[in-house]
């Protein structure tokens, strides 16, 4: 079951996300189509093209982007290599669905973003778990101390109240 988002204009602006993709090639699996006021069902793309908007935009969406990667190295190479996953300015969240854990740790090494999921879906974040993003996802972290930290600056106030004893 999936609610609404934040508003019409939200769940519109997904929809507009999703039609520039299949436009450019991005194929359907399930969902897509028009928003009910600020209602979007759920969509499963593959096949994103390079040159999709969403390909290099946060989307805040029930929408699910499938690809496939024959290497760990084509998954998380730097952008110059093609590699998708880090092929953005954006790097909050992303899932690895992988049949080898300890493969898709070495994956999630490599992948600049502030939460990996490893065959696990992205909505099970705990509140004491820090979350946040890299490069242009977010501001700091929420969750936790790390979250106490992100928004606080570490001082120390000393205060004498009288004059220190000098021994000379």
């Amino acid at each position: 079951m999936i609610g609404p988002l934040v508003t019409a204009k939200a769940a519109q602006r997904v929809a507009t996300l999703v039609g520039d993709a299949v436009a450019k090639g991005a194929t359907v699996l399930t969902g897509g189509g028009a928003p009910h006021g600020a209602l979007y069902p759920a969509t499963v793309l593959t096949c994103l093209p390079d040159d999709a908007l969403l390909h290099h935009t946060e989307l805040f969406g029930p929408v699910c982007v499938i690809d496939t990667f024959t290497t760990g190295h084509e998954a998380a190479a730097k952008a110059k290599a093609k590699a998708k996953a880090n092929d953005t300015d954006n790097g909050l969240t992303c899932g690895i669905i992988t049949e080898n854990g300890t493969h898709g740790l070495t994956v999630a090494r490599r992948v600049r973003t502030g939460i990996v999921h490893i065959n696990d879906q992205s909505v099970a974040d705990e509140p004491q778990a820090p979350f946040g993003g890299f490069k242009s996802s977010g501001y700091g972290r929420f969750g936790g101390r790390w979250g106490i930290e992100s928004f606080t600056n570490t001082r120390r106030i000393a205060l004498a109240t009288q004059h220190a004893h000098h021994p000379f």
